[in-house]
């Protein structure tokens, strides 16, 4: 049951979700985040957690079954989810996320500082005015890039500490990686600590995305590899190539160069009276919180005041603001000491971009939550008003929520059967919709006929302990009507369940207790919904009524056919289903379903009726 009781509580968000990359979280009734993933496509991924038949896990059914309610940051790209995703398991520890849970992060390069500086991979950020660039979603792609920049630049792998003094002391010699020409000895003074610098800065300026002039420089070796032959050389040029183009997309999800930053933007909608607003957290280099407000507009009320209150609440509701905070517009005031700026450029300016992209999809879920929710108040309203024009028309005790209609069908008094149509606050309830096959009346006795159905109906009714109707239509006149109340009032049911009976010549209403029809205007809305209940039973009854009666005449046909038996016969309906299917038949076909003797004679039979194949 676990796909119903949630769907109770987060079914409006669920259809609200953008079909964009980004990360959900899952809360539970305490506010509390049990679990963290990523989607490429947030409304696909998270309606599999609530999609019947899904087969899940019981660890998935026991996390969806405690889940209340559903937030989600829109993202750029998959390895920006991934990224946020990492970060938040970490940060929350959500009970429900296993893989991430472990102090393990991803991979970052890392600028040491040092004499001649080494470049890298690692996995701790360590502040001691390192340069760090990450973290990498692929450690595979980070071996690459570093590899890269080594063939790129002679640069040491040692971890030697290489001070003025040590060098002058001649405390080393030169290794391998002089000899094959990868490094230029540094350690024993052949490198000058200005032009190992200069390659540092070369390799920094990849790092951070500038990678024009290397591709430029990584082309021309190439083309000048394939005009000497030399293809082996070549593909490693285009495969250095590749490698800084795939490095061209960087994340701004986590940057080490923006720490302790708080991000704010704001939106509004005047035809709504609302804003709606986004604040992230970035801590140590990562995005670590984001959250989605919204504000009804007081009269007169400007933007900048509505930002001065979103920080003053952000404040409170977290424990306090970072020292600098980022957002698209000045506030009014700013609670307590802190650095406000709008950020014109670089990767500050996309954490305001992502920020207001995840406000307008917040803005956009919101109101067409609003407007969902404003349509099914005025069909509600409207339903209501219509039933309280029947409970008017009729002089009803209660309002009619819940309305039951019979119909009987019989032909010639041949396979009578009744139906019973339900509706349910104006609409059809076609689950609750039952037929009847008339068992004890004999011949065509349309009121001892309803008589009955109306007395096993809510016998059952009443034995189970249901609810009942608080108004029954008889379809048809005086008698029916008659032979209804009669089983009602032997029930005990009346007066407190309203019966009346609806012709179908004038469309004229036979009220129990008055003998006088009652005319409705046509185009009265309590007529019309008359109107559909008794169209919809006669549909159902009739329908039913055919397919008895199709049946029995299929069975009767066959009985005359001699050394056809009551097993012979259920064979041929079970394989053909009816009379006009068995007449189609070829001589082999039922031979197939019958002995052969037997199937030639109900060939010669059908033959001779004149219904051969």
């Amino acid at each position: 049951m676990y796909f119903y009781n949630v769907m109770a509580h987060i079914d409006d968000q669920l259809t609200l979700l953008p079909h964009q990359c980004g990360v959900y979280r899952f809360l539970n009734k305490d506010g509390t985040v049990i679990y963290v993933g990523k989607a490429k496509d947030l409304k696909k991924r998270v309606s599999q957690y609530f999609t019947r038949g899904k087969n899940l896990s019981i660890k998935t059914q026991r996390m969806v079954s405690r889940a209340r309610s559903l937030e989600y940051t829109v993202v750029e790209t998959e390895s920006d989810a991934l990224l946020l995703e990492n970060n938040l398991i970490k940060r929350l520890q959500p009970r429900y996320n296993i893989l991430l849970k472990d102090d393990k992060t991803f991979p970052w390069i890392c600028v040491k500082n040092e004499p001649f500086p080494r470049i890298m991979q690692t996995r701790k950020v360590i502040r001691d005015k390192s340069l760090y660039f990450g973290p990498y979603t692929s450690t595979y792609y980070c071996r690459q890039l570093l590899q890269l920049i080594h063939n790129l630049y002679p640069l040491r792998t040692c971890s030697l500490v290489l001070t003025p003094k040590a060098i002058a002391a001649q405390r080393y010699r030169k290794c391998l990686q002089y000899h094959i020409g990868r490094c230029k000895a540094p350690c024993v003074g052949l490198e000058t600590e200005d032009a190992y610098e200069q390659y540092i800065r070369d390799a920094v300026k990849i790092l951070k995305g500038d990678v024009t002039s290397v591709r430029n420089l990584l082309e021309e070796q190439m083309n000048n590899a394939v005009e000497k032959l030399n293809f082996e050389q070549a593909q490693k040029y285009k495969e250095q190539w590749e490698a800084l183009t795939r490095y061209q997309n960087k994340s701004v999800i986590v940057n080490p160069h923006i720490s302790n930053v708080d991000v704010f933007s704001l939106l509004t909608n005047e035809s709504s009276s609302m804003a709606f607003g986004n604040f992230m957290r970035v801590s140590q280099g990562s995005v670590i919180q984001s959250r989605n407000v919204k504000y009804k507009l007081q009269i007169e009320e400007t933007l900048e005041t509505l930002l001065s209150l979103f920080l003053a609440d952000m404040k409170e509701q977290t424990g306090g603001l970072s020292r600098e905070i980022l957002v698209p517009f000045l506030p009014e005031a700013v609670p307590g000491d802190h650095r406000v700026h709008v950020p014109l450029k670089g990767d500050k300016k996309k954490l305001v971009t992502l920020s207001l992209r995840n406000a307008e999809n917040y803005k956009t879920e919101q109101l067409r939550l609003i407007e969902s929710r404003d349509k099914g108040k005025s069909r509600d309203v409207k339903t209501r008003k219509v039933l309280e024009k029947l409970q008017q028309d009729l002089n009803m005790p209660s309002l009619p929520v819940h309305i039951e209609c019979f119909d009987n069908s019989n032909l010639q008094g041949s396979n009578p059967v009744a139906a019973c149509v339900v509706f349910r606050n104006g609409v059809p309830s076609n689950k609750d919709y039952r037929h009847f096959s008339i068992k004890t009346v004999e011949g065509p006795n349309d009121f001892a006929s309803m008589k009955e159905v109306v007395t096993r109906r809510y016998s059952r009714v009443l034995r189970e302990k249901q609810p009942l109707p608080q108004l029954v239509v008889i379809d048809g006149g005086k008698g029916q009507l008659s032979a209804a109340f009669s089983a009602l009032k032997d029930l005990q049911l009346v007066p407190a369940v309203t019966v009346i009976g609806l012709a179908k010549r004038l469309e004229e209403i036979y009220l129990a207790t008055d003998k006088t029809p009652l005319f409705l205007d046509k185009n009265s809305s309590s007529l019309r919904i008359l109107m559909h209940l008794r169209n919809e039973a006669h549909r159902f009854g009739i329908t039913f009524h055919r397919k008895k009666r199709s049946s029995g005449f299929a069975r009767s046909v066959l009985t005359d056919v001699p050394g056809i038996g009551p097993r012979t016969m259920e064979r041929l309906m079970v394989r053909y289903g009816s009379l006009k299917h068995i007449e189609k038949a070829t001589l082999e076909e039922l031979s197939g379903v019958i002995p052969a003797k037997t199937a030639q004679k109900l060939r010669d039979y059908l033959d001779a009726q004149g219904t051969g194949s």
